[in-house]
């Protein structure tokens, strides 16, 4: 199928954004991801543009790739701006269920602190800064901590929560059509594969650091729920009031 305007349009958005962030302006790697909430170095506009930075090389093909096979054919179907509408917000979604296990993690991690007897401004203080208290590991634990640090310090990126959006709109579409991952040859109808990684998805944000490609941790499983929870929530409300029967310019 011919690559449809605003896929056309997103990926050499990302491919622009990624291609400056590594050998133009590496400044664009400190304040577009991102960052939690409360941390100094969140800004406004990040749950949208994380959407436009990715990692790695292989991130962004992967997120591209999975782009174009069914952002294509779901754009041709609902026209661009439904399109664009929904991959927005799906990486809205994802955003938003990451922040919020985020700030699970962060409350839960400052509260047990407290509980042991240090003091809550200077717990706070020391996380603004990036900073870790000398007793903290020994009343946390260390898998805790890196827990409480990695929530309050480091940035998501990437499209793969509107990807996830992507496929559960694909798979509520045509969910006896047969799709394959890429290294594993086997085809399974969409309403099987998508539930299936995200079962997979769910266990590696409770178990942490499995990943479905291999290499460890490093991957915002939540974020990936996030924006599948919220593709199958619009997809719900758009069946329901007759959405695709709305006038919007293709």
């Amino acid at each position: 199928m011919r690559i449809t305007d605003t896929v056309k349009h997103l990926l050499i958005i990302n491919i622009i954004f990624f291609v400056a962030a590594n050998l133009v302006v590496p400044a664009m790697n400190q304040i577009l991801p991102m960052y939690f909430f409360e941390s100094s170095k969140f800004y406004i506009w990040q749950p949208i543009s994380h959407m436009f930075m990715h990692g790695s090389v292989m991130h962004i093909f992967f997120n591209m790739f999975a782009l174009f096979s069914f952002g294509t054919t779901l754009e041709a179907i609902w026209g661009g701006k439904k399109f664009l509408l929904f991959y927005l917000l799906c990486g809205l979604g994802a955003a938003a269920l990451h922040t919020g296990v985020n700030y699970y993690t962060v409350q839960s991690g400052i509260s047990a602190l407290v509980d042991a007897g240090l003091d809550r401004s200077e717990i706070v203080g020391l996380l603004y800064e990036g900073k870790v208290g000398i007793s903290w590991e020994s009343v946390l634990g260390r898998n805790e901590l890196i827990n409480l640090l990695s929530a309050y310090n480091t940035p998501v990126v990437g499209a793969s929560g509107a990807i996830y959006g992507l496929l559960v709109a694909f798979a509520f579409m045509f969910p006896n059509a047969e799709l394959m991952m890429m290294f594993v040859p086997v085809p399974v109808k969409a309403k099987y594969f998508v539930p299936g990684i995200l079962l997979l998805d769910l266990y590696g944000g409770v178990a942490g650091g499995f990943s479905l490609f291999g290499g460890g941790g490093g991957i915002a499983h939540f974020a990936h729920i996030g924006g599948a929870l919220m593709g199958y929530l619009l997809m719900i409300y758009w069946r329901n009031t007759q959405f695709n029967k709305n006038r919007w310019d293709r």
